[in-house]
């Protein structure tokens, strides 16, 4: 099976359609599928569902795709950096549903497994448990979190190989692998792309099973919050 594009656009060429459901890898501006991101600009999907930890910022990361009204719903965990995450929610322009960080990565790693439900403690007594089923477990409450099963996931690794094993680089890692896992297609983009034996099969965070198409390319790799002291 081919598994390796020119770039982003051919990747997603027969992938994408409105109204899906994308999961996307990436912390802040750390390890986000940029490229990927670009070309779902240019082509001009739209009311897209994003499940992702958080929107980058007002011009990177899917930042990009809420400044052209792209995105009709976030299901995240962090609104901060991005003023017009923000502005759009507040006015109501955008759907938002705040997931702790925790149970996004669950809710994620849950659909790439299969798994419909689970159930956690975390939010019970909060506004994260309004309209979620309850349970007791040994005298303890919990409340009931579907998985995420999204039509297509888009992450961002540092090495792959021609069959679609990855590797993460240190904490670019995040929210990658269960990103990767939950969507029924799985595209990424890495700096570099080996050819099979030249990963070491003890350091490959995301199996090939999950990888459908692989693209290689230049990354901007911004720094969100840069701190500095006096010389």
């Amino acid at each position: 099976m081919k598994k390796v594009y020119t770039n982003a656009a051919d990747a997603l060429n027969d992938l994408l359609f409105d109204g899906m459901t994308i999961a996307a890898g990436g912390f802040g501006l750390c390890g986000i599928p940029e490229l990927l991101l670009q070309a779902i600009k240019k082509r001009g999907t739209k009311d897209l569902i994003f499940a992702s930890n958080n929107a980058g910022v007002d011009d990177f990361g899917i930042g990009v795709l809420l400044q052209t009204h792209q995105v009709k719903k976030m299901i995240s965990s962090y609104v901060g950096e991005n003023s017009e995450f923000m502005r759009q929610y507040l006015s109501g322009e955008l759907e938002l549903e705040f997931t702790p960080q925790g149970t996004l990565a669950e809710r994620m790693r849950a659909g790439g497994c299969g798994i419909p439900g689970f159930y956690t403690k975390t939010g019970v007594g909060t506004l994260i448990a309004e309209g979620k089923e309850h349970k007791d477990f040994d005298g303890e409450t919990y409340i009931l979190e579907r998985g995420i099963f999204a039509d297509l996931s888009i992450v961002k690794a540092w090495k792959a190989d021609t069959t679609g094993n990855a590797v993460f680089r240190k904490t670019a890692r995040n929210f990658n692998p269960p990103a990767a896992m939950c969507g029924k297609i799985c595209v990424i983009e890495v700096e570099e792309i080996v050819k099979p034996g030249e990963l070491d099969p003890d350091s490959i965070h995301l199996p090939s099973i999950y990888v459908h198409r692989v693209i290689q390319g230049h990354h901007e790799k911004r720094i969100e919050q840069r701190t500095i002291r006096a010389a």
